[in-house]
């Protein structure tokens, strides 16, 4: 776990905290959109027009027009209130993983996804990416935190 700037992170990839539509307008998706560029946000359109909205838990790559990454791994996590949170959670983060390796990238770094605007609750967040961390497979991942309420509830889950 780092506090600092996501955009800055010394990794292959970076994970994306998207909605279905890969409609990236806010949150963490819309500072990773303007910063890499309106390709990123074409590729995202191209995608979900060829095979539709994704659905909660899965990823999905794209270039990284401007940013210095091999790629963006757009994670569909949860809104709260959709039910199972926390295993649909897992497994969208799970799905990033997955897509990391397919790609042969050893070294990834994610935000808090569902933790924003999707209203997940900060102690669910922080079991699902510490399941999820655990199981990844890769050689690197950073849990890039800027918010303190979710630093604390990952060190609280650390520590159990």
């Amino acid at each position: 776990m780092v506090r600092g700037n996501l955009l800055e992170e010394p990794v292959d990839a970076i994970v994306n905290a998207a909605n279905g539509h890969l409609a990236h307008g806010g949150g963490v998706a819309g500072v990773i959109s303007r910063a890499a560029g309106p390709e990123l946000q074409q590729e995202s359109d191209r995608l979900v027009a060829e095979r539709g909205p994704f659905p909660t838990g899965s990823a999905v790559v794209t270039g990284a027009g401007k940013l210095p990454f091999k790629g963006v791994i757009h994670a569909v996590g949860p809104r709260f209130g959709e039910g199972d949170e926390e295993t649909k959670l897992v497994q969208a983060l799970t799905s990033a993983f997955q897509r990391a390796r397919e790609h042969g990238w050893q070294s990834v770094a994610l935000p808090a996804v569902s933790a924003g605007i999707f209203a997940v609750p900060l102690d669910i967040c922080a079991r699902a990416y510490l399941k999820a961390v655990q199981t990844s497979g890769l050689r690197n991942v950073r849990l890039c935190l800027r918010d303190q309420p979710v630093i604390e509830a990952v060190l609280k889950e650390l520590n159990r």
